[in-house]
């Protein structure tokens, strides 16, 4: 779980939660179904390899 800086509202805390919680869920699908994560990285496009997430 993060740490959210005091001005955080909680309506930002549960969109921040929500969208961690997302990514998990992708990742396991990504797993599940041998796909690329297509992701940016130095403002370039990469794919990363399920297995190696």
């Amino acid at each position: 779980m993060r740490e959210y800086k005091s001005t955080t509202t909680p309506t930002q805390k549960k969109i921040i939660e929500a969208m961690d919680k997302v990514s998990e869920k992708l990742i396991e699908f990504k797993k599940k179904y041998n796909s690329d994560l297509v992701v940016m990285q130095d403002g370039k496009i990469v794919r990363i390899k399920a297995s190696s997430l």
